[in-house]
């Protein structure tokens, strides 16, 4: 494991190999690609050299709070061109699920933003009221930025009550350029487990390898050809040992070299997305 973050950092011939074998860049976004709303300024580029290369990129989120167009929107706005085929966020995996799951599924208690629950809304489902009498057939959970106190005992009424339970992704807090701590949907959850006793039945986003699944499927590629690209190693490197992917560590957001768990080590640690392009190219086969 390279843990250096400068250019000199000494690479072992296993990661030599691994780099060799990508074809697919998967990103983070918030702490890889930008920092709450602040583009990295070397981030363009390397998305210019990748594409030059001959490799893909993806970008994946664990949050859910923006539907794939707002996503594509804020993208935009940031000078990076995408499509729907280029995002794949934890409100399309619970949807994906859901659809699996609960074919019969059609009405939805949703603890998230408007911007999460039309994203439902296009896919079918009807949002329950905040109401004992408009019972869900599934509890969807989120990182709700527009939580209401009402709405936040409704959903673990539900949970109380035996209601078929998702939570979107598992992270604690969300990574923010300001001074606040921004409670993600693993927090809000504990909350409802306090109160109720009851955790979600499943807990979809990073580390579940079945975001990844999708980028292999979709590209008709091997896990060992994408590189999971994150900051977190808890979400975005678990991930990639799930699926059986590269997993890189970029120390330009939530970790620091100092927080690493011996238990998950990446199979590679970069300063930013910059440093790994530089490597990708190098080691190009």
């Amino acid at each position: 494991m390279a843990t250096g973050s400068n250019h000199n950092q000494e690479i072992t011939a296993q990661q030599r190999e691994s780099l060799s074998k990508i074809k697919h860049v998967a990103l983070d976004m918030d702490g890889t690609i930008y920092l709450g709303n602040t583009l990295f300024p070397f981030t363009k580029d390397f998305l210019a050299k990748m594409t030059d290369a001959g490799i893909g990129y993806s970008f994946l989120t664990n949050n859910p709070s923006k539907s794939v167009s707002d996503y594509l929107k804020k993208l935009a706005g940031l000078g990076i061109e995408a499509d729907e085929e280029n995002m794949y966020t934890t409100s399309l995996a619970a949807i994906d699920y859901i659809k699996t799951h609960y074919p019969q599924a059609r009405k939805l208690f949703l603890l998230g933003t408007p911007s999460m629950v039309s994203q439902f809304e296009k896919a079918g489902y009807v949002s329950c009221a905040d109401s004992p009498d408009d019972v869900p057939d599934v509890l969807v959970v989120a990182f709700d930025m527009t939580l209401e106190y009402s709405r936040l005992c409704r959903a673990s009424w539900w949970a109380s009550q035996g209601v078929p339970y998702i939570a979107t992704n598992p992270d604690r807090v969300c990574p923010t350029d300001q001074k606040v701590v921004l409670v993600d949907c693993g927090s809000i959850c504990k909350c409802i487990e306090h109160a109720t006793g009851r955790c979600p039945d499943i807990t979809l986003g990073k580390p579940d390898p079945n975001m990844l699944k999708g980028i292999v499927d979709r590209h008709g590629l091997k896990p060992d050809e994408i590189a999971m690209v994150g900051d977190r190693v808890y979400t975005d490197v678990a991930m990639a040992r799930n699926a059986g992917a590269f997993g890189v560590l970029v120390l330009s957001g939530e970790t620091t070299l100092d927080i690493i768990p011996e238990s998950c080590p990446p199979d590679l640690i970069v300063r930013d997305i910059e440093e790994l392009g530089e490597l990708l190219l190098k080691h190009r086969k």
